[in-house]
């Protein structure tokens, strides 16, 4: 298996981005139920988190998360809806594709690279 990892973003025809931190950040929401603990769970602020959801969510026909009250302590609970769970499974759908289809291109970029300083020691 090869050591080089695959890092996409998808430019979108409408100008959004949707990449590696947004899912991260989506599927941070969808095991922690708060945007704030997705936030401490990645190292970034809330603040980076929620310019986040707020960006995916504007850039989706249909928001892909969702606030209610009633979480922990009465205060709001986030949850990922069916258009938020679908732009993940799509995301990771499109990264497992272009593995499988570069599988060859992979390993000859591996042949090619300089092997790391610690394996050099």
């Amino acid at each position: 298996m090869t050591d080089t990892r695959l890092c996409i973003r998808l430019d979108l025809a409408n100008g959004d981005r949707i990449g590696p931190g947004k899912i991260a950040v989506l599927e941070a929401i969808r095991n922690t139920g708060s945007i704030s603990e997705a936030a401490r769970h990645l190292g970034m602020s809330y603040r980076r988190a929620w310019m986040l959801v707020d960006q995916i969510n504007e850039t989706l026909r249909e928001p892909a998360v969702s606030t209610r009250q009633g979480g922990q302590h009465g205060g709001p609970w986030t949850v990922l809806t069916p258009a938020g769970e679908q732009v993940i499974k799509l995301y990771h759908t499109i990264e497992e594709h272009t593995r499988a289809s570069a599988r060859q291109e992979f390993r000859a970029i591996d042949k090619l690279i300089r092997q790391s300083k610690r394996a050099r020691s």
